[in-house]
């Protein structure tokens, strides 16, 4: 398993290494002792949860204030366009953006420190998205951002087909910021 640093600081990306043959493939998603030697406590994620889109669908822009929450991401199938904003203060890479694509053919995982605000696009008819989350969820700590917020100007690749009423009355990024330095 190959790990590369993402562009925004802390996020790590782990790509296993498919072995593939005439009855289709196996991988291994998750590997405790390769998560441990990149500063990761593998026994830390205790929930498992998974999401299934359609094809141009955004879930988009959500994260944690408080204690926040860690999460690895991966695309189990189809594919997405997965988005990471930067929201910790005092952080180098504060306000900044990534993205990258989670598929079913390379099974790359993304390592979501916490203080990120994390959104998708399903790029494929249909997109299974498994996070494995560091802490049980608290709804008092939500905070979401408008997937078309001009401030954080994020390209969505495709038209987006559907959104959930929640994600349509997000809030603008500069709201988030205020909450976020309280």
């Amino acid at each position: 398993m190959r790990v590369e640093r993402g562009a925004l600081e802390g996020v790590l990306l782990f790509v296993p290494t498919p072995h593939h043959d005439d009855r289709g493939f196996f991988t291994r998603t998750f590997d405790a002792a390769v998560a441990a030697k990149h500063g990761l406590d593998p026994a830390a994620f205790i929930q498992d949860s998974q999401s299934r889109s359609r094809l141009g669908t955004v879930r988009a822009l959500h994260g944690r204030v408080g204690r926040g929450e860690a999460k690895l991401v991966r695309c189990a199938r189809g594919a997405v366009h997965d988005v990471l904003v930067d929201a910790r203060p005092g952080s180098p890479t504060y306000g900044r953006s990534m993205s990258v694509r989670l598929d079913d053919e390379d099974f790359a995982c993304l390592y979501v420190p916490r203080g990120f605000l994390h959104g998708f696009q399903a790029l494929t008819e249909q997109a299974d998205v498994c996070y494995r989350i560091d802490r049980e969820h608290d709804p008092a700590e939500d905070v979401s951002v408008r997937y078309d917020d001009p401030d954080l100007a994020v390209a969505w690749p495709l038209p987006v087909t559907a959104i959930s009423a929640r994600d349509l009355a997000a809030g603008s990024w500069r709201e988030a910021q205020a909450r976020l330095l309280a």
